[in-house]
């Protein structure tokens, strides 16, 4: 059966003296299907808002106020080491095996876990780098000065050649800090959509790779967090007033794309919520959707965590309290990405180090995989399959041609010596006249 996992994190002290939650533990690991529950947790950890990434082997967080990374592993269950930097860390993502760090300074640090390989770029912002959004190919880096930088990720992480470590393209449509960035699945020039909110009461979808604003969204209050479904098809904000929204972009009434009848310069106001929290849970500073898009999970700053159904307009149902803030939900990815393989110890980074080796444990098996396991891990229909397919259906057909052509010509047959036996017929009645 398919299991559902989200990992939480916490930050600040206890809200309430509520003896059955543990003061000691920062990191929550909780099934969602095909029941609700605590899996497992992690202790010495207080983790701001967009500085929690989560890998198939280990879970990484940046500590508030500090400059400090934890390095949790999932396998084993505990601390497996924290490393310092020199300034402190104010947003976290993660690229395959390389971690990706915003400093408060305005740096971007990326740094290679399997080999404890680091590049630190000057400061690309003028303020802290709050937000970072990753794709297959490149790095969207947000900022308090209201700024939004597009890297290309191979470039940054290029051997032996001096990248320039100026960014692609910079956005900076915003009047004011950042306070949320997402970007949706997939590299197509034309479609490559990212999501910004701002405390000036606005979220603007771009395209990143030529940063063409497609669409500005107002709101009635500050837009806390944002979060795509997992095709990209709709955008949930949470606001400062705890209203929660729901805007369809590719609806009866498209916003982006060809449907679009609206020009893009134009701003949409956004009135209809999909709910309210309740005043005792407060707003939410951190969403996440499950991978079917049914589910909408909400962290909040009093400690509860909500899970709203998407499928009607029901009243959310809470699922734990946390009792302390939640800032960050991360749903654990569902299948492998690193195949055989996996980093079973992470390697600390050491930035005088010239020569590297990958530290990588591999899997139980070593054979080929097979052909279920490859069209499980491919994105999509793989060629091959689609191939095979193909000339299945069009031996099919041939096989169905020829057997109707016998059909016809066996009939044509018959009807030829029905015509034969008329005339033969015929002539014996003229004769006999």
């Amino acid at each position: 059966m398919l299991t559902e996992e989200i990992i939480s994190a916490v930050s600040g002290p206890p809200i309430g003296a509520n003896t059955a939650v543990p003061k000691d533990v920062g990191i929550y690991s909780h099934t969602l299907t095909p029941s609700w529950g605590i899996k497992s947790t992690f202790k010495k950890s207080s983790t701001p808002n967009n500085c929690m990434a989560v890998s198939n082997s280990h879970i990484f967080t940046a500590q508030d106020q500090k400059s400090h990374v934890h390095v949790y592993s999932r396998t084993r269950g505990n601390q497996e080491t924290f490393v310092s930097f020199q300034e402190r860390i104010r947003s976290v993502a993660l690229a395959g095996d390389v971690l990706i760090l915003g400093t408060a300074e305005g740096r971007l640090i990326l740094w290679e876990t399997c080999t404890g390989r680091q590049i630190i770029t000057p400061p690309c912002h003028v303020q802290a780098i709050c937000c970072l959004a990753v794709t297959s190919n490149h790095v969207l880096t947000a900022s308090e000065d209201s700024n939004i930088n597009v890297w290309s990720l191979a470039r940054l992480l290029e051997l032996g050649a001096d990248p320039g470590f100026e960014p692609d393209l910079t956005l900076s449509n915003h009047r004011s800090a950042i306070t949320s960035l997402v970007a949706a699945p997939g590299e197509n020039p034309e479609t490559s959509l990212c999501v910004s909110s701002s405390k000036d009461k606005t979220c603007i979808l771009w395209n990143f790779r030529n940063g063409q604003v497609l669409r500005t969204l107002l709101f009635a209050s500050i837009p806390l967090c944002t979060t795509l479904d997992p095709c990209g098809r709709s955008l949930y904000v949470s606001c400062e007033d705890g209203s929660l929204y729901m805007v369809e972009l590719f609806g009866g009434k498209a916003l982006v794309g060809s449907r679009s009848a609206e020009v893009s310069s134009l701003v949409v106001q956004v009135d209809s919520p999909l709910g309210v929290a309740d005043a005792e849970a407060g707003p939410a500073t951190c969403l996440a959707v499950n991978y079917d898009g049914t589910l909408l999970l909400t962290g909040h700053t009093k400690g509860r965590m909500l899970r709203w159904t998407l499928a009607d307009s029901s009243h959310p149902t809470e699922l734990a309290n946390l009792n302390a803030s939640i800032t960050n939900l991360t749903f654990v990815p569902l299948l492998k990405t690193d195949g055989n393989h996996k980093t079973a110890t992470v390697v600390k980074p050491n930035p005088n180090q010239r020569q590297y080796t990958i530290q990588k444990q591999l899997g139980n098996s070593a054979q080929e995989p097979s052909r279920f396991d490859l069209l499980m891990a491919s994105q999509g229909f793989p060629a091959e399959a689609i191939a095979k397919a193909a000339s299945t259906v069009s031996d099919g057909e041939i096989v169905s041609n020829n057997s109707a052509l016998a059909d016809l010509q066996r009939e044509n047959e018959e009807l030829k010596e029905i015509i034969k036996e008329q005339k033969e017929l015929q002539k014996a009645t003229l004769a006999s006249r």
